[in-house]
């Protein structure tokens, strides 16, 4: 069994410490050392009540998700809850640290609750496509009331100890956890021998029967904020009998088949995915694990738009001092004051108060003067897409940086090693594709050079998990993972509108399958003037997917930034408006180079844009980008907007199944005669196989992914 539960005695009061590295879940083990320690405490006369914590950092943190959809060994959770909640005797969950999910439910089933004062507490199954299935949903509307308990649900937020006390889930905050709680059971033993159950306080349940307007706000928040997802509508529901039922137990009836439901639901399969491909994408293969990490106390950044304020901000929201380099003295107060409105932005919307926003704004210093970099341990240059500029750049860097600072690039598709060559140090180059608003965007693509060192590596990927960034480690190739696959599914968006479709309507098929953001909107909101000008400039002729774009350039149509692209905009408005005069225009272009325009079905277009995404990722995958399958999803769903409740569009492919996944490609090569649909070779081999994307390798294959070469990665699947 894994894990325990270690029983010790203090002036007659059991304690009894969770002890399940390292987080200390719920698992079989712990199970069963709460019905036996319990057991033996109240069959111990001397035993005045029982104290309950976590060893290490966390009181505990949920249910173990490798036992889901698994018969349990020993006693399941609902008997190890009873004999907590139906003790003889008072017991205090003694919060030492996170208590999430069914952690915080084990707390809720005990008579009182002290927490440390860096204790936190939070129901975030939801992130999991579940909800809290052990009571949760019944147990925390009777004690915050039903409003405040959907907000937190829907939300999956953590709770510091402070606010838990303010809304009433803990009864203390306690510098000395265990004396105090030790002190508290004492105190409550000897005054009475009837102790709270959070299950028969009904007060606030009842307040909320009869209303529909708690109900009506959560579904209009979980319809804003969860889009598509199942779980919200089943928190809900059970939300909704806690308030209306009489019988708690029913309740929890209700519960049990929600969760179930839950439990069932393709998307809990999806999210659970990225829940751990979040955590196997920040470990690089053949980068050992004892690989030595740089100490980063002082970062610098190059530029002072909207990539290095967002990145500047990434770094003073982690504590990490930061200095900004701009060479023109306008740009910079400029790009500063952008910074310090976003704080105040935060500060005005109740996220941060004054003094937090002083002590993170008065990390981030800046200047015109390179000089003023050369003591920083990272310097991360967040220029415009230029490689002349870029390898200027780290030219002086490389002269003025002290000798063993790493200098990367935020580049969103440049050479690394070709801005790596200029200096004497490549071994310190990197690449950090950072994602806009940087400092929103959870997403960082990590660009691994060929002389990249692993010594550099580590520290980076260290450095996002420290910006609380999703990293994902990508090899020097054009476009890294996230561009490359995008180019094919924009083209494909593009050669709908070429063939018949309209704007609105690809976007409108495409949100309804999840995406956060319909191609077009995307278009309009980056701006259709930048390929059209550097076309312009070059003289290149555009590719027929371009063709429209530009020729509604040619009608100063550039998306938001002057109100009209492929929609039209209302002033200080991003709502996309019909933009019908642009039709003629389509008809056009589709007449110019010889396309009939159809009908075209909302199917086609999913398929097309999605098995775009799909078939470059196994050519990704199967070059040795991409680390895993895996890591491809994490990059999705962290910067462009594919549905978490899908997983990623490597996981939907497995949903979809291979053989699937093949017969549209070869249907739909056929009909457009593009190589974006020639069935790439890993699919291919998959589907003979009935097998999925992140399937195990063969050692012989994993024996030649480790081949090291200029172009390759080792340990790339």
């Amino acid at each position: 069994m894994k894990g325990t539960v270690h029983y010790e005695v203090k002036d007659g009061v059991a304690i009894l410490t969770v002890d399940n590295p390292p987080v200390n879940p719920l698992s079989d083990g712990v199970r069963a050392g709460l019905v036996d320690n319990i057991k033996k405490a109240e069959e111990d006369g001397d035993i005045i009540g029982v104290v309950l914590t976590g060893a290490g950092r966390s009181f505990i943190a949920g249910a173990d998700i490798s036992e889901f959809g698994k018969s349990p060994d020993g006693p399941g959770l609902d008997e190890a809850f009873k004999s907590l909640e139906f003790c003889s005797k008072p017991v205090v969950a003694a919060i030492n640290g996170s208590a999430l999910g069914g952690g915080l439910e084990t707390a809720l089933v005990c008579n009182y609750r002290i927490a440390g004062p860096a204790a936190f507490v939070g129901l975030p199954e939801v992130n999991l496509g579940l909800l809290p299935g052990a009571g949760g949903t019944q147990r925390l509307p009777r004690l915050v009331g039903p409003a405040e308990a959907l907000k937190m649900m829907l939300t999956g937020m953590h709770v510091k100890a402070k606010k838990a006390l303010d809304m009433g889930i803990i009864d203390e905050i306690s510098d000395d956890l265990i004396n105090d709680s030790v002190s508290f059971i004492k105190k409550v033993s000897s005054e009475s021998k009837d102790h709270p159950k959070v299950r028969d306080l009904n007060e606030k349940v009842l307040e909320a029967r009869g209303s529909d307007n708690i109900l009506l706000e959560a579904k209009a928040m979980a319809a804003k904020s969860r889009k598509g997802q199942f779980a919200p509508g089943q928190i809900i529901k059970c939300v909704e009998a806690a308030i209306n039922l009489d019988d708690f137990d029913e309740g929890m009836k209700k519960e049990s088949d929600y969760f179930i439901e839950c439990l069932v639901n393709p998307q809990r399969e999806a999210m659970i995915h990225i829940f751990f491909g979040e955590r196997a994408a920040s470990k690089i293969s053949d980068v050992p694990r004892e690989t030595p990490i740089k100490d980063i106390k002082k970062a610098g950044i190059i530029g002072s738009g909207t990539m290095g304020g967002g990145i500047a901000m990434c770094f003073a929201n982690a504590g990490i001092p930061v200095h900004i380099i701009d060479q023109d003295e306008d740009n910079l107060k400029r790009g500063v004051s952008v910074i310090e409105k976003n704080y105040q932005f935060m500060v005005d919307r109740g996220r941060m108060n004054q003094e937090m926003k002083e002590g993170v704004f008065g990390l981030i210093s800046s200047s015109l003067d390179y000089n003023d970099v050369a003591d920083c341990d990272i310097v991360i240059e967040a220029v415009y897409e230029n490689l002349d500029l870029k390898e200027k750049i780290f030219k002086t860097l490389d002269e003025v940086v002290k000798d063993d600072a790493i200098l990367a690039s935020n580049t969103s598709g440049l050479n690394v090693d070709s801005i790596a060559a200029v200096t004497k140090r490549p071994e310190l180059v990197v690449g950090t594709h950072f994602f806009s608003p940087a400092n929103i965007m959870r997403l960082l693509e990590v660009v691994r050079g060929s002389k990249s060192s692993d010594e550099t590596l580590a520290t980076v990927m260290a450095v996002g998990k420290k910006l609380k960034k999703a990293a994902v480690v990508s090899l020097n190739a054009p476009g890294f993972i996230g561009n490359r696959m995008l180019f094919g599914y924009t083209a494909q968006a593009n050669m709908l509108l070429l063939e018949g479709a309209l704007p609105h309507q690809v976007d409108q098929a495409l949100e309804n399958f999840g995406m956060n953001m319909g191609p077009f909107r995307m278009l309009d909101l980056v701006g259709l003037d930048l390929g059209w000008r550097a076309r312009k400039l070059s003289g290149a002729e555009a590719a027929l997917p371009s063709k429209i774009g530009d020729q509604l350039c040619e009608q100063d149509r550039f998306g938001q930034k002057n109100g009209k692209g492929f929609y039209n905009y209302s002033e200080g408005s991003r709502a996309p408006n019909p933009a019908p005069e642009n039709e003629e225009i389509y008809k056009a272009v589709s007449a110019e180079n010889g396309i009939e325009r159809r009908e075209i079905s909302d199917e086609e277009i999913v398929d097309r844009c999605i098995l775009a995404l799909i078939n470059e990722g196994a050519d990704i995958i199967e070059e040795g980008v991409g680390q895993r399958a895996a890591d491809l999803d994490v990059v999705y769903i962290n910067g462009y907007g594919f549905p978490i409740w899908r997983g990623g569009p490597m996981h939907h492919a497995n949903a979809m199944g291979m053989a699937e996944v093949l017969k549209k490609l070869n249907i739909y090569h056929e009909m457009t005669k593009s190589d974006v649909f020639k069935p790439a070779g890993l699919i291919t081999k998959l589907a003979e196989v009935d097998g999925k994307f992140g399937d195990a390798p063969s050692k012989e294959e994993r024996k030649e992914k480790l081949s090291f070469s200029e172009s390759s990665v080792a340990g790339n699947l």
